[in-house]
C-alpha cells in the first residue's frame, strides 16, 4: 500500500508547535514530540495532542517536511537547511538535490 503523503492541516508552523528550530535534526524532532506529549497528553487535552502529533508527522518525514518548507516565506534557505540537515555535501542545490529531497 503506498504512503500517504498528505499534508495535515495545521493553524500555525509545525516548528513552532514542537519549538524547534528550522535546522532541528530527528533526534531533537523526536525528543521535542516527546516532550510535547508529556504536556498535552490525549485524554487531558486531545485537541492540542493532535496538532503536536500533526507536526510531528510533517517534520519526522522528508517528503512532507520539504514540502512545508517550500510553501514557507524562503523557500531556497529552507531547502538547503533540511539538505544540510541529510548530511549532503553540496556546493550548489541544483535540481537534482531537490528531487533526492523529495524521495
Amino acid at each position: 500500500m503506498a504512503k500517504n503523503y498528505d499534508l495535515p492541516i495545521l493553524d500555525e508552523d509545525p516548528q513552532t508547535i514542537l519549538g524547534v528550530s528550522q535546522d532541528a535534526d530527528a533526534g531533537a524532532i523526536r525528543s521535542a514530540y516527546l516532550n510535547k506529549i508529556k504536556e498535552y497528553p490525549p485524554e487531558r487535552c486531545p485537541e492540542e495532542f493532535e496538532r503536536v502529533r500533526d507536526a510531528y508527522k510533517i517534520l519526522s518525514d522528508p517528503r512532507r517536511r520539504a514540502r512545508v518548507m517550500l510553501q514557507s516565506a524562503n523557500p531556497e534557505a529552507s531547502l538547503v537547511t533540511l539538505l544540510d540537515n541529510q548530511k549532503q555535501d553540496r556546493q550548489f542545490v541544483g535540481p537534482d538535490a531537490w528531487l533526492a529531497a523529495m524521495r
